[in-house]
């Protein structure tokens, strides 16, 4: 069984300094205020079930106020008529906030969404300063073109922002989702209305406060916490919303869809499901690939769209693998995310667990081989071993639902053309992973797999320059990278006559 943390080592709870939670309204128009409606909802703290704070509940009508807000602050504000030079300066002085307030938004992230501590401090919080210093530095690097027409005009192009924007962001990620999300939004000259995942808005309230600090005026960012089906619905229909940017499941990605479809056909970019594979051919390091295909598998407790859990493995390296990754298995440290020793925490919430361990449940009686794991670990709080499933078929539950959980899936190939077959049996395409030292192989196989991003003997090979979305059920659109501003922008071509010129 995985190693179970308890706290009894060199890690002390007391020696993580908890925040007083500072902000629980909505934040519209540059202020604090309850919902309409006076109602509230409680955010869980998934290593205990217990509340940590009472949240206002937006809704239809808190929607509504933050459009409004964030419609007069586009048709008749500062933001999109700063020249880039502005908001690049207020873009770098709110990522120098995050990043002095650092430490209280890892800590607020770890016990809101069951994230690990150690790794907010290093990957998290950093990659979302340097995501929006990225776009302030882009901010001032918009432009057209001149364009050279067939007869006697004069032409060129405008890139302008698109409007009011509308992000609804996910539960796994939110500190770094809320900078992929907002920080283009912003360099393009938007302005927006945030719902953050109700599972974790603690984070989000904070950005909007250090926001205003920072000088990004009153109604340009607004934040709403809420439900999916209110205020996340009343978003996706809202008929003076511009544009909706969504990452979350393939389920919700549809329905949103088919919500700005019906209202006012706006265009929407989605970041949707994912089932990995990570592909590991027989000249591939033995003991990298199965440290590979465990990170790639479980960090995060496999709450993340590019997990690479369905794991192939060629058979000359087959059984070797399966005896390396079963050693590191049970090296991995399941226990309380803020503890430095710990390599992950407890699933999101309740039906979150719920969900996972149903999915293992499946497995078992569809006929998969339980190998490793697969157990609620005796503790509060929501903790599931690491779990290896093996002797699975590609159609199994198990082998095309996106579990978003620490469960692997391994199965054994023979060659290059099965394995590309193979990985490719899934209605999503959002990213894959290649182990091999062939450079030939890698590169058929990176080209003939249909997914996004494709990593070579890396994975999770994230930066703010490299865009990031998926192909088929994985949605459309680009997050990060340069791709991500261009999303936020509407391009106008403007033409004159040409009298009497020399050329054209």
């Amino acid at each position: 069984m995985a190693v179970q943390s308890t706290g009894n080592g060199s890690y002390e709870p007391s020696q993580v300094k908890f925040p007083a939670i500072k902000f629980t309204k909505l934040f519209i128009n540059g202020e604090f205020v309850d919902s309409l409606s006076g109602r509230t909802f409680e955010t869980i703290d998934p290593r205990t079930g217990e509340a940590i704070a009472k949240i206002a509940e937006g809704d239809k009508e808190d929607v509504d106020l933050a459009v409004k807000a964030a419609r007069k602050a586009f048709d008749h504000g500062p933001w999109p008529r700063f020249p880039g030079s502005e908001r690049r300066r207020i873009l770098l002085k709110f990522a120098d906030l995050v990043n002095e307030n650092a430490e209280e938004l890892a800590t607020l992230d770890a016990i809101d969404a069951g994230k690990l501590l150690h790794l907010m401090r290093i990957i998290d919080l950093p990659l979302a300063v340097d995501t929006i210093r990225y776009y302030a530095g882009a901010a001032d690097k918009i432009h057209g073109e001149t364009l050279k027409m067939s007869r006697e005009l004069q032409s060129y192009t405008l890139h302008e922002p698109i409007g009011v924007v509308g992000h609804i962001i996910p539960w796994n990620f939110p500190s770094l989702m809320f900078a992929i999300k907002v920080g283009p939004a912003l360099a393009a000259g938007c302005t927006m209305i945030v719902k953050p995942a109700e599972q974790t808005p603690l984070s989000a309230l904070y950005y909007a406060h250090l926001a205003k600090l920072a000088g990004i005026p009153d109604g340009v960012l607004n934040v709403v916490p809420g439900f999916g089906p209110t205020a996340g619905a009343a978003i996706s229909s809202h008929m003076d919303i511009n544009m909706i940017s969504f990452t979350g499941s393939t389920e919700i990605g549809r329905r949103i869809m088919q919500a700005a479809a019906t209202s006012n056909l706006k265009p929407v970019c989605l970041e949707l499901g994912g089932k990995s594979p990570l592909i590991i051919f027989n000249d591939a390091d033995v003991d990298k690939a199965a440290e590979q295909a465990l990170q790639g598998s479980f960090f995060n407790k496999g709450e993340i769209c590019v997990a690479g859990c369905r794991v192939f493995a060629q058979d000359g390296i087959y059984d070797q693998f399966l005896l390396k990754l079963k050693e590191k298995a049970q090296n991995w440290v399941v226990g309380d995310p803020l503890d430095p020793n710990s390599h992950h925490g407890p699933q999101v919430d309740k039906r979150q667990y719920e969900k996972v361990l149903s999915h293992i449940e499946q497995g078992k009686k569809e006929g998969a081989t339980l190998f490793y794991g697969g157990k609620p670990l005796d503790r509060k709080g929501y903790y599931i071993e690491p779990t290896i499933f093996i002797d699975v078929k590609d159609d199994m539950t198990i082998a095309q639902n996106e579990i978003f959980g620490p469960v692997m899936t391994v199965f054994k190939f023979k060659d290059v053309e099965e394995a590309i077959k193979r990985a490719n049996e899934t209605k999503y395409g959002l990213a894959a992973g290649i182990m091999t030292n062939d450079l030939n192989i890698a590169n058929t196989v990176s080209r003939s797999i249909r997914a996004g991003a494709i990593w070579i003997n890396c994975y999770f090979a994230f930066d703010a320059d490299c865009p990031h979305g998926g192909y088929k059920m994985s949605g459309f659109g680009r997050d990060l990278g340069m791709d991500a501003l261009k999303k936020y922008l509407q391009v106008k071509s403007v033409t004159t006559p040409i009298y009497n010129s020399p050329w054209l």
